[in-house]
């Protein structure tokens, strides 16, 4: 039985005045509250936006960042028309008419899609929701999640329209949507996919970004490249449905090829990951008491000392040698290294892995050999003698044990400025900092630090020393020898030329004559801080320091006796551009005089005109003013090698991380064979660019005739006849190594 009109009418009146009601108490509620409190108009004046903090180089060159979610703010200018056009006509084409909220496009959702379930009705959420819905993310409040976050993104999307103008909440929409891949903000998104700032996308870039905020993941143009160039071309059809393209360039764009230019950026890959990790590290320490600012989410700008092309001159410099030298080192060692599977040392090394002791006690330790060779989901580094993508934890294994590493640091002697830090051969591989966090003995550059003692001391530097072996009885025997010939034993050298050709036992000789204690003090004015044992063998390197410790102490040997203290970083400015914080070196008195300063330089010359060093010349046909010492420790396990020019100094290292394994030979594993290299091809480099002038043609101080006529001596004199003819060079003189105390 059917109701008459006139009944109908009145139950449907009050239905809708029941729902209507029930709409507005709802809406009601939302506004005062009850759902949670709305952002009121200084909240929204003060819109925090998650912003990465950026890093630059000394040159303001981008370098990294550090964030939560990759975000890089624009300025209005940086729109390009096309890509505002592209964003109005897929998202929102009444942006400019509307006051927040669209009714005809919400009346369109309700009648389309909501009562005739077509979901090609679209959204109805305007840009500014959208932009709301961005700042304020959505909380769940059960079977009402929907329309209460749908109701706030609408209050609050008025108050914008209120507070800011339509370009403005265009610019703020642009630099907060989200794109594909974690990326926040159209520059993100552009430099990530094209390689390129937003200002410079083309328009069918621009419509492929656009494109994929319809649904960020499905549209990925890097995963699905298919179904992102489909919408790419249905944003270029909206771009003509409004009139933004003719019909003929819509034709032509839609043909184009989805061209990517993919630029994520990876924590662990990119230049100079090692100095970004420390920089990281000291960030937060600075930022550690700091209730504001936050590292990864206040958009800091962290202006470096980094020089970008310097490091990347050096990475590449490191990289070309230490293939090679990789590839002579296994050469070297042939059929049997010390890193086989089948030797003591990498049985011992594969229980260390954890994927061996989950294993448990049930098998022996051969089953458990067995067993880790059938798995085959371990990853192995990119090593010139393997092409295998996957591998045993064996077989990576057998790759880290061989592998050798580097820490390379290259500072400004005066002010203490990091220029360039490696620290290490594949950052993706090992984390440990070579330049920072490793110390490995040092060999004989330590012993500048004992000559510069000495001539604290007032030895003369023409003091003559004798190079003959000498067994230590108070120290258990102990015998530095030399690698030289049987006819040393006959040779006496001056401070200048034992130090360029690095003798061991006139090097302990002079110690002797320094004192321990002296020397050790006078490492600490030099800034080295590392624990340094009280023995003699301290005069051959025994110690282990730090790569950062070396050029710390070495920057005074070109610094007027100062030493600068090392840094990576200059100043750290809000997003705003104020100074948050601003690096100031502290001044220390000089660690030694200016008269033994200008005595060690020219000591230290001489290794690079006939010492050790001598091949930075015969061999890479370097003519920078340069002084320099090579290091090489016991068992061919270290090796160093120190420049130190008028503006620059730099410090290698290179060996293996285990210490149990060296080089094979001296021959190869030497510090002018293995760690100078790394900075001659870095100077080669810097020498062809015209930019670094400054530094690879800056001429050391002329010479005091005082100090030349100091060092004005025979490099070396021989035993006289009857000397020679009562000594045995074949036997061993035996005495006991004097303790000073210190002075």
């Amino acid at each position: 039985m059917k109701l008459p009109l006139a009944k109908i009418k009145p139950i449907l009146y009050k239905a809708i005045l029941i729902s209507s009601s029930l709409v507005f108490l709802f809406v009601l509620s939302v506004y005062w509250g009850a759902w949670g409190d709305l952002p009121d108009n200084d909240d929204l004046l003060e819109l925090s936006q998650q912003e990465a903090s950026t890093i630059y180089d000394v040159n303001n060159e981008l370098i990294g960042s550090f964030f939560l979610t990759d975000r890089q703010p624009i300025k209005q200018d940086e729109i390009p028309e096309h890509l505002r056009q592209a964003l109005l006509a897929t998202e929102d084409i009444r942006f400019y008419e509307h006051h927040g909220i669209d009714y005809k496009s919400l009346a369109r959702v309700f009648f389309k899609s909501i009562l005739l379930q077509d979901r090609s009705g679209g959204g109805g959420s305007t840009l500014t929701q959208q932009l709301a819905k961005n700042l304020f993310p959505r909380k769940s409040f059960g079977p009402l999640t929907l329309p209460v976050n749908k109701t706030k993104e609408m209050l609050i999307a008025k108050r914008l329209e209120h507070l800011y103008t339509k370009e403005e909440l265009l610019l703020l929409y642009l630099n907060a949507v989200p794109f594909s891949g974690n990326t926040y903000g159209i520059e993100s998104a552009s430099f990530k996919f094209f390689n390129k700032k937003a200002a410079e996308l083309s328009v069918v870039e621009a419509a492929t970004l656009i494109g994929t905020l319809k649904a960020t993941y499905s549209y990925n143009p890097q995963q699905f490249p298919e179904r992102s160039l489909k919408r790419r071309n249905t944003v270029l059809d909206q771009m003509e449905k409004y009139g933004f393209l003719s019909s003929d360039r819509v034709d032509s764009l839609q043909e184009a090829p989805l061209e990517l230019s993919f630029n994520k950026y990876d924590p662990l890959s990119g230049l100079a990951p090692y100095f970004r990790e420390a920089l990281r590290v000291q960030m937060n320490e600075l930022l550690a008491k700091n209730d504001i600012y936050n590292l990864y989410t206040s958009g800091l700008k962290i202006h470096t000392t980094l020089d970008a092309e310097m490091q990347r001159l050096a990475e590449k410099a490191a990289e070309t040698h230490m293939n090679r030298l990789q590839n002579n080192y296994e050469n070297e060692y042939g059929a049997n290294p010390p890193w086989s599977k089948k030797g003591a040392l990498f049985q011992n090394e594969v229980k260390k892995l954890s994927a061996y002791r989950k294993l448990g006690d049930s098998l022996t330790h051969d089953e458990k050999i067995k067993a880790l060779a059938k798995i085959r989901t371990a990853k192995l580094p990119k090593n010139l003698r393997t092409t295998r993508p996957l591998g045993s934890p064996l077989d990576s294994l057998e790759i880290a044990l061989k592998q050798l590493s580097l820490g390379f640091v290259a500072m400004d002697p005066q002010s203490g400025a990091v220029r360039a830090w490696i620290g290490g051969a594949d950052f993706k591989q090992s984390k440990y900092d070579h330049v920072r966090s490793s110390k490995r003995q040092v060999g004989s550059t330590f012993k500048p630090i004992v000559y510069i003692t000495a001539l604290e001391q007032g030895i003369d530097p023409c003091s003559y020393f004798s190079a003959r072996q000498v067994s230590y009885e108070n120290l258990e025997n102990w015998t530095p020898s030399n690698s030289g010939n049987r006819d040393e034993a006959y040779l006496n050298y001056s401070m200048s030329a034992a130090l360029s050709k690095s003798i061991n036992t006139v090097a302990v000789k002079v110690l002797e004559e320094a004192g321990i204690q002296n020397t050790i003090q006078q490492a600490r004015k030099m800034g080295i801080q590392s624990d340094l044992p009280e023995v003699p063998s301290i005069a051959l390197g025994t110690a282990s320091l730090s790569v950062l410790e070396m050029a710390k102490a070495y920057s005074a040997v070109v610094n007027q006796g100062n030493v600068a203290k090392p840094h990576i970083w200059n100043t750290v400015t809000t997003k705003k551009g104020d100074t948050l914080y601003q690096y100031k070196a502290k001044a220390d008195p000089p660690a030694f005089s200016k008269r033994t300063q200008e005595l060690i330089l020219e000591m230290m010359k001489e290794t690079v005109r006939t010492g050790t060093a001598e091949r930075i010349r015969s061999s890479y046909g370097l003519r920078n003013a340069m002084a320099a010492k090579t290091g090489t420790t016991q068992a061919n396990k270290d090796a160093w090698f120190v420049a130190l020019m008028p503006e620059m100094v730099t410090v290698t290292w290179v060996g293996n991380d285990n210490y149990q394994i060296g080089f094979k030979s001296t021959a190869l594993g030497q510090g002018a064979n293995a760690a100078l290299p790394v900075t001659a091809r870095w100077l080669q480099a810097l020498n062809r660019n015209s930019r670094f002038d400054s530094i690879t043609k800056a001429s050391f101080p002329q010479v005091d005739p005082e100090v030349t006529a100091m060092l004005d001596c025979e490099p070396t004199k021989r035993d006289g006849f009857l000397k020679r003819l009562f000594t045995n060079p074949d036997k061993t003189k035996t005495k006991k190594f004097r303790k000073r105390n210190s002075n």
